[in-house]
C-alpha cells in the first residue's frame, strides 16, 4: 500500500506544470565563465611598445624570477613597475587581473616628464580628456573617456562624446540569441584580427579578444540619421576607431587562476510572508509587449542585493499599461513583471528585440485623506545603494549606475528618474564609492525634464558578456531582495493550483498514516 501511495505521489509531481517545477526548484544564481590570461604575451607586447625608446625601456625589468608561480608579482616585474608609474593617473590600476588597455602613451608621458616638456594629459591620449572614470577590481576594469565637442569630428556635438571600455576576467553565460554577431572593421584588422562592430541596445560596440581576455569599447548613439543634439552611430565610428588605434598596455597584474562559477539555488528566506505575492517572471500584462511577443521568464537572481527602496511596502508593476481594469487598485501586491513591455529601447533578451530594460518600482501609496507632504509621499521615499560599489554618472544626467567589481561579480545596477540637480548637489557622480544601504536619492519623476513620468524608480541590471554590457531581467533579483527586506518568502501566483496542491500535500500524509497504522497492527 505504501509503495502504491508513493508512486501516486511521484506521478502527481510529474504532472506539475513546467513553471511550477521551475519555481519549486527555486531561483538560481547566474553561471559565469572565468577566462585565462596570456601574461607572457602581455609582457612581450609591453616590451614592443616601449622598446623603441631606450631611455624609457631602461626603467623596466623584463626578466622575471623563475620558479615562482605565474601570478606572483616577481614573475612580471615590468608590470609591477608599469602599475607604479601609472597609478597616479589611474588609481588602483594594479588591482585589475586582466591587462589594462587604455588610449594612453606611457612612454611619451615619461619622456615629457624626464625632459621637463610635459604636455597636457590629453595630448598623450589622442586628445581624449583625462579619464572621467577609471575603476579596477578583482573582476577587471572599466574606464570612461570623453572627447571635447568638435574634437576629431566634422560636427560640433552638444556635449562631450563618452567612450567606455571594459576588460573582464568574468563573462556571464547568457542564452543570447543576438550574441556573437557583428561585422569586421577593415581599418583595424591588422591590430585587432577578431574585432566585431555592431549596434546593440543603444550603443555602437567594438568587441575583440586580446591576450585571451574579452574587451568591449562602446559609445551611446542613435541608429538613425544625425540629430541636432544626439550622436548618430555612424558619426561615432571614427571616434571609437580613433580610441581603439591608440590603445596600449597601461597596467594590470596577474592573479591566481579563477574557476568558472556554476549556477546554484539562490538563497531565500524560509519563513513565509503573510501577504507578499507576485506573478511569475515573464507574465506581463496581455498585449503590452512589442508585436505581442510576450515577456521573458528568467529565474536568475543575478546578485544578492539590498532592495533599492529604503523601506517596504513597495510595488513592482507597469507604469504605462496599469490603467486596465485588471491592474487597477491602490494595493502593492501582487507584483508583475514589466521587463519586456513595449518601449523603443533595444533589449536583446526580449523576444521582440525591444522592451523596457528594467522594472518600475513604486513606493506604497499614502493612506486615504493623508497630507500630500507627509512622509509617505513618493518624493520622500529614499533610494539606496543595493551593494557596496562605485557610481558612474556625469553631471546633469538623470540616471545613476552602481557598478560592482568583485572576485565573483562584474555587474551594474542603474537607477533612473531621480532629480539630476539634487544628485549633482549630493555628489552622486563618477567615482564616488557608496556602501550598501546608503541613501543616493529619492523617488522622483524625471525623464530629461521634470514631471516626465509618474513618481517611481526605474531599476535595471546589466552583466558583462562578450558583447559588452547587456540588460537582463531584474525581476527575480528584486523579488529575492524584497523577501530579505521583509524577512518573508513570497507566494508566486498560479504555482499552487488547489487540485494539484491537495494531491501533493495529502499524499505524503497518507503514506505516514499508512505506515503508522501498519506499525500499530504489527
Amino acid at each position: 500500500m505504501a509503495v502504491r501511495l508513493l508512486r501516486r505521489w511521484l506521478a502527481a509531481l510529474c504532472l506539475l506544470p513546467a513553471g511550477l517545477t521551475a519555481a519549486a526548484a527555486g531561483f538560481r544564481t547566474p553561471s559565469i565563465t572565468a577566462v585565462r590570461v596570456e601574461w607572457r604575451a602581455v609582457v612581450d607586447q609591453l616590451r614592443t611598445e616601449i622598446g623603441t625608446r631606450p631611455a624609457i625601456a631602461s626603467r623596466f625589468t623584463f626578466a622575471g624570477q623563475r620558479r615562482v608561480p605565474a601570478w606572483d608579482p616577481r614573475a612580471t616585474p615590468a608590470l609591477v613597475q608599469l602599475n607604479a608609474i601609472n597609478a597616479s593617473l589611474f588609481a588602483g590600476i594594479g588591482r585589475s587581473p586582466v591587462p589594462v588597455l587604455l588610449p594612453f602613451d606611457t612612454a611619451g608621458y615619461l619622456e615629457g616628464e624626464a625632459s621637463g616638456t610635459q604636455l597636457p594629459l590629453s595630448r598623450y591620449q589622442a586628445d581624449f580628456r583625462p579619464a572621467d572614470l577609471f575603476h579596477a577590481g578583482p573582476a577587471g576594469y572599466d574606464a570612461v573617456f570623453s572627447l571635447h565637442p568638435g574634437a576629431g569630428s566634422s560636427r560640433i556635438f552638444a556635449k562631450p562624446v563618452e567612450v567606455q571600455i571594459t576588460g573582464s576576467i568574468l563573462v556571464y553565460d547568457l542564452a543570447d540569441p543576438l550574441g556573437g554577431k557583428g561585422e569586421p572593421v577593415k581599418a583595424l584588422a591588422a591590430q585587432f584580427p577578431d574585432m566585431r562592430r555592431f549596434i546593440r541596445e543603444g550603443y555602437v560596440r567594438y568587441a575583440f579578444t586580446r591576450f585571451g581576455v574579452p574587451y568591449v569599447v562602446s559609445i551611446q548613439c542613435l541608429d538613425s540619421a544625425p540629430r541636432a543634439r544626439r550622436l548618430a552611430c555612424r558619426e561615432a565610428y571614427p571616434i571609437a576607431e580613433r580610441f581603439l588605434k591608440t590603445l596600449r598596455i597601461s597596467g594590470g597584474q596577474p592573479a591566481q587562476p579563477r574557476h568558472d562559477i556554476s549556477s546554484e539555488i539562490a538563497e531565500r528566506p524560509t519563513a513565509v510572508s503573510p501577504d507578499f505575492t507576485y506573478y511569475p517572471g515573464g507574465d506581463i500584462i496581455a498585449r503590452s509587449s512589442v508585436r505581442r511577443r510576450g515577456g521573458r521568464a528568467d529565474f536568475a537572481a543575478y546578485s544578492q542585493i539590498r532592495f533599492p527602496l529604503e523601506k517596504a511596502p513597495a510595488a513592482i508593476r507597469s507604469q504605462s499599461f496599469s490603467r486596465k481594469k485588471t491592474e487597477q487598485g491602490r494595493g502593492v501586491y501582487p507584483w508583475r513583471d514589466n521587463f519586456c513591455e513595449a518601449r523603443s529601447f533595444q533589449v536583446g533578451q526580449c523576444a521582440a528585440g525591444f522592451g523596457h530594460q528594467g522594472q518600475d518600482i513604486r513606493p506604497a501609496p499614502c493612506p486615504p485623506n493623508s497630507n500630500s507632504e507627509s512622509s509617505c509621499h513618493p518624493r520622500k521615499q529614499a533610494v539606496v545603494a543595493v551593494r557596496d560599489g562605485i557610481l558612474i554618472r556625469s553631471l546633469r544626467q538623470q540616471a545613476a549606475t552602481l557598478q560592482i567589481n568583485t572576485r565573483n561579480e562584474h555587474i551594474r545596477f542603474r537607477y533612473m528618474h531621480m532629480n539630476p540637480s539634487a544628485m549633482d548637489a549630493d555628489g552622486i557622480l563618477n567615482g564616488r564609492r557608496v556602501a550598501e544601504g546608503e541613501k543616493i536619492g529619492v523617488v522622483s519623476n524625471y525623464l530629461d525634464f521634470p514631471n516626465g513620468t509618474s513618481y517611481h524608480l526605474h531599476f535595471d541590471v546589466q552583466v558583462f558578456t562578450r558583447d559588452g554590457w547587456i540588460w537582463v531581467n531584474p525581476y527575480t533579483t528584486l523579488i529575492a531582495s524584497y523577501e530579505r527586506l521583509i524577512r518573508g518568502r513570497g507566494r508566486e501566483i498560479g504555482t499552487d493550483p488547489p487540485a494539484v496542491a491537495a494531491v501533493v500535500h495529502a499524499l505524503p500524509e497518507d503514506i505516514l498514516r499508512h505506515n503508522a497504522r501498519e506499525g500499530r497492527e504489527n
